[in-house]
């Protein structure tokens, strides 16, 4: 064949060129459209809009950081505007908190939600929230039901859906006020749900080991506690060895220990499932700088975009006549501040850790499953309820649900339980948490507390007249300990369904425990046991923390006679590992000069450790490594024990089973005990996990270069993210917040791991508002090409002392009647 003409290739390169400019004018004409799309979902900021159910406007005036200030005649005009704000922001976060709690996930995602809905659909909230929506008392009702037409109202005048439902293919549903409740419900799930496992890991973990190994590994105390008004710095405390030296505490491991030998788990590999944080604490007005008194609150939690607090002020006339001013965070899909203050009072919370699940192992007759023994000996029955799941893209699956007198049934190996649950009563809930908008004094608002309907928490308060209080916030069971509690208060094991008889109701307000003014000046919470054995067992310990924390926060505050906001600001970004030179010294000691020779990598770890400034920080080599070498000796004693107790469900484990295990270990090496075959001595055992953290590091990392930030990253990201191709990384990258380097750790006040930590910063005086400091990771924005998406996050990553108060006001929108 003839080669094509001159002509005919000029003719080819033109059409080609051509096409190929089609193709770009197409895919940018996409690219255009899906930009354009995307925009129309950001949220209207200024102008009016017009609405039917107000009684009067309604202005939101949004700050720099998009911070939003409301301002209305009533209190359910304001409860309007904050779901129309919520809704515009944050609508798609809301719909995944109550699709979690009602177990609706998959109708939204799909087949790959489904174990979650078959988990979480057992508890039947919505059904529980449904008649507890019906039963609010009309003042409460007519405030959910207002902001339910508020959120409904801001989803409906977006130009565009929310992003995320775009990508899903699929229509945002309308909110509906049983939604408000099932918010709360997923705080139920974060808060408290995993003490079921700790119940299940525990009688995993007795029926492997003698009574008096199951007695050691499980203790009830440590010399870590820091109590209300003991003022006994952790680091002066011993570990006390046990009275009488058991066989079992020798230089090898008992047999039923022994049998489940070291396991090889990456250095804190299984830390994030049992990392425990949120601070808060109180400063009485004779201990501040200016006479106020101060309140200080850090909950620490998972941590994603966008964040799980929305932060908010707001202002309309009580019926007092007196403005009310309220500014601090609220949980999207409800329209209360959760924590913060009114100028009369500051308000925070951390989790009591205290018990609220019984699990009963139920006696089933063989003949029958569904009937079970129970005290009276007769045998009841349950009632099977078939719950339908609705499934995008798949059928509907149907679940059904075994549901006994006290709870749900689970089953577990051979077990089968009834789960009992705080959640599942009707006390679980209300919206009494609303009073503390006006109240003005400590005493007034620790009963507001003890009366609200919220998983149960550490409430700690100050007020203008410089008092401070604290007490429990949220329903607290009626337990007798001599029958309810046969194991005693703090073994928490399942109970027989032919003993059992359970609760009996909740505490009235004036048996809860609470303090006033303590003689120190101050009050700390930590997630930990905050009272003497004898109060405490009044609401059990569900896995209340180790305590290392809360004593170092009460050295700090003790430490400080006329403390600031920036002190407790100071206190709050600590990341001083008080909790670790115990395992520093163990490391040193056995790393001597016989140890050091000819071992290069050794004498890099020892000089690292030796110079280490004692701080969690980026640049904290010498944290790394100790933290490391304490994770190998963890498992070492514990890995495949943990791997055992894992084969009966993934959530077992001895971590689970115990918060002070770290205690177990301190004791362990205080006797040089349980040193595994095959090592000639102690301190072969400690060389061997030395030389095994230093072969942790990751390839080519030199034991001089082991930076704690380069381990510490943030993967602080939206959903969405993880659904990201590899090859469009910038798409995955406007997701998420930078990969920042994080200081802190567990077992610290700046408790921080690279998806979970502090969700907001506060510390206010109130009456001083402008005077007070806030901090979050994220911004206001769930949505990536909003300029409030990360707006105010590096504040969060470095500790700065950010306003408490919102900014001026940059954009303004009003809602007309």
């Amino acid at each position: 064949m003839n080669p094509p003409s001159p002509r005919l290739r000029r003719r080819y390169s033109a059409w080609l060129i051509t096409l190929f400019c089609i193709l770009i004018a197409l895919v940018a004409v996409i690219a255009i459209a899906a930009w354009a799309t995307l925009r129309a979902s950001l949220p209207q900021l200024d102008g009016t809009h017009v609405v039917s159910t107000l009684s009067a406007p309604v202005t939101i005036n949004r700050d720099a950081l998009g911070v939003p200030t409301l301002q209305g005649r009533t209190r359910a005009d304001v409860a309007f505007g904050i779901g129309f704000v919520q809704a515009q922001d944050r609508f798609f976060q809301m719909d995944l908190l109550r699709r979690v709690a009602a177990g609706e996930m998959s109708e939204l995602i799909g087949p790959a939600a489904l174990p979650l809905d078959r988990r979480n659909r057992l508890h039947r909230f919505r059904e529980r929230a449904q008649a507890l929506i019906a039963a609010l008392p009309p003042e409460q009702r007519q405030l959910v039901d207002q902001y339910t037409a508020g959120v409904n109202d801001g989803l409906k005048s977006l130009a565009s859906r929310p992003f995320e439902y775009w990508l899903l293919r699929t229509q945002p549903a309308a909110w509906r006020p049983e939604d408000t409740l099932l918010t709360v419900y997923t705080m139920y799930f974060d808060l408290q749900g995993d003490e079921e496992y700790r119940i299940l890991s525990r009688a995993a973990l007795r029926e492997r080991i003698p009574a008096d190994l199951f007695a050691f590994m499980l203790p009830a105390t440590s010399h870590w506690d820091a109590p209300f008004d003991v003022a006994v710095p952790a680091h002066d405390a011993l570990v006390s060895p046990p009275a009488t030296r058991p066989d079992w505490l020798s230089t090898s491991k008992p047999a039923s220990v022994a049998a489940h030998e070291a396991g090889s788990v990456e250095d804190g590999a299984m830390i994030n499932r049992s990392m425990i944080g949120s601070n808060n604490w109180a400063v009485d007005g004779a201990h501040s700088a200016h006479g106020g008194a101060l309140l200080a609150n850090d909950m620490h939690l998972g941590l994603s975009l966008p964040n799980i607090w929305y932060r908010l002020s707001m202002t309309w006339p009580g019926p007092d006549g007196q403005m009310r001013h309220v500014t601090g965070v609220s949980l999207p899909g409800v329209p209360l501040v959760i924590a913060g203050s009114n100028g009369q009072i500051a308000w925070g919370f951390t989790d009591s850790y205290g018990r609220y699940i019984d699990l009963i192992e139920l006696q089933r007759n063989p003949a029958d499953p569904l009937q079970y023994r129970v005290a009276d000996g007769s045998w009841a029955r349950s009632t099977v309820y078939h719950e339908r799941i609705a499934v995008k893209g798949a059928a509907p699956v149907d679940l059904p649900v075994i549901e006994t007198q006290w709870g749900p049934q689970i089953v577990v190996g051979s077990h089968a339980y009834a789960l009992r649950w705080v959640a599942h009563d009707r006390e679980a809930i209300n919206m009494n948490l609303q009073q503390l908008e006006g109240t003005t004094s400590v005493a007034d608002a620790l009963h507001v507390a003890q009366i609200s309907g919220i998983p149960t928490q550490n409430f700690t308060v100050a007020d203008a007249h410089g008092k401070i209080g604290w007490t429990l916030a949220g329903p607290v069971p009626h337990r007798d300990t001599a029958t309810d509690l046969p194991n005693g208060p703090l073994s928490d094991l399942p109970f027989d369904s032919a003993t059992y008889r359970g609760w009996q109701g909740y505490l009235a307000p004036d048996a809860y425990p609470s303090r006033i003014d303590p003689p120190l000046g101050r009050l700390w919470t930590a997630n930990n046991r905050t009272l003497p054995l004898d109060e405490a067992a009044l609401y059990g310990d569900g896995g209340t923390d180790l305590g290392a924390r809360a004593s170092q926060i009460r050295d700090d505050l003790l430490a400080l006679p006329h403390a600031s906001e920036r002190d407790l600001l100071a206190i709050q970004t600590d990341d001083r590992a008080l909790w670790i030179e115990t395992w520093r010294h163990v490391a040193l000691d056995a790393l001597d000069a016989d140890a050091l020779k000819d071992h290069p990598q050794r004498a890099a770890f020892r000089q690292a450790i030796e110079q280490w400034n004692g701080r969690a920080d980026v640049d904290g080599t010498g944290y790394r490594l100790v933290r490391g070498f304490y994770f190998s000796l963890f498992d070492a004693w514990f890995g495949k024990l943990d791997a055992t107790l894992k084969a009966t469900d993934p959530k077992l484990g001895y971590r689970a089973a115990s918060s002070r295990h770290e205690a177990v270990m301190e004791a362990l090496a205080a006797h040089h005990a349980w040193v595994p075959d095959g090592f000639a001595d102690w301190r072969a055992f400690m060389l061997d996990r030395i030389d095994h953290t230093i072969g942790q590091l990751p390839a080519g990392t030199k034991v001089e270069d082991a930076r704690w930030g380069e381990r510490n990253r943030s993967a602080i990201a939206h959903p969405f993210a993880q659904m990201i191709p590899a090859w469009l990384p910038w798409v995955r990258d406007s997701l998420s917040a930078p990969h920042d380097e994080l200081p802190g750790d567990f077992y610290m006040p700046r408790v921080q791991s690279p998806t979970f930590g502090a969700s907001e910063r506060m510390v206010v005086s109130p009456g001083r508002e402008q005077d007070g400091i806030f901090e979050m990771p994220g911004g206001q924005s769930g949505h990536p090409m909003s300029p409030y998406f990360l707006a105010g996050h590096e504040a969060w990553v470095h500790g700065e002392a950010t306003p408490f108060l919102p900014g001026s006001a940059v954009h303004r929108l009003e809602l007309r009647p």
